[in-house]
């Protein structure tokens, strides 16, 4: 029986302490990682038992005393207050936040020199026939010459982040087997890299990504509804 993960990325949400904990409460599941903001991820780390605590992004470098970065968090930091996971290059900050590949690749190297496992983010921006060599490009750009035993691929379709329309499981299925023969070609059984899939994923579609191959599910919106977030783990 697969091991499936499921990432709760909360992005930047919720806006108080107190449903933060009642969403890490909720969340609470040996088979989630739940991401909160920076600043909810002690106490979360406290509230969650079973499941695992991670980040949403960190800095590129690992830290130390001649730090100087005004307003950005280490991977030691991370590591320090038992982070076990960094999502690294979610389209939104490739996108909004014009985060570029050469520090996508550092951050994904930074992650697993603190010995965290990096959930690289990719995706094409558009549903097209020449997508699977915009995948392959991100992959190449932020793994070339990096060890890949505990790194984690999430592909997200950006035209189905936030959007409610989730990519169709078919499509999603071919990009998960490109992905898989693409990792199979720069590692020996990198086939074996868990893949997961995120972009509007719900209790309705959840078990149909899980069903087609994925190794789990990088959820958005939903990770912060804990209703409609069990929903999700009944399903997978």
């Amino acid at each position: 029986m697969r091991n499936i993960l499921v990432v709760a990325n909360w992005k930047m949400n919720p806006r108080t302490l107190k449903e933060a904990k009642e969403i890490a409460r909720a969340s609470d599941d040996k088979r989630v990682v739940v991401c909160p903001p920076f600043i909810f991820l002690e106490e979360v780390k406290r509230t969650v038992k079973k499941g695992k605590v991670g980040a949403q992004n960190c800095f590129w470098e690992r830290g130390g005393k001649k730090s100087s970065f005004t307003g950005e968090v280490s991977p030691g930091m991370l590591k320090d207050i038992g982070c076990k996971y960094v999502i690294v290059g979610h389209s939104e900050r490739r996108t909004v936040l014009k985060e570029e590949a050469k520090v996508i690749k550092m951050k994904v190297k930074a992650v697993l020199a603190e010995k965290m496992t990096p959930i690289l983010c990719v995706g094409e921006k558009k549903e097209k026939e020449s997508a699977p060599e915009e995948i392959k490009k991100q992959l190449k750009e932020a793994l070339q010459g990096v060890p890949l035993k505990n790194v984690i691929i999430a592909y997200e379709p950006v035209f189905a982040i936030g959007t409610g329309k989730a990519c169709p499981v078919d499509l999603a299925e071919k990009r998960k087997l490109f992905i898989k023969s693409f990792l199979a070609k720069i590692r020996k059984k990198g086939e074996d890299i868990p893949v997961l899939y995120g972009g509007s994923v719900d209790g309705k579609n959840a078990s149909s990504y899980v069903k087609a191959g994925f190794d789990g599910l990088l959820v958005g919106g939903a990770s912060t509804k804990p209703g409609e977030f069990e929903r999700i783990l009944k399903k997978v």
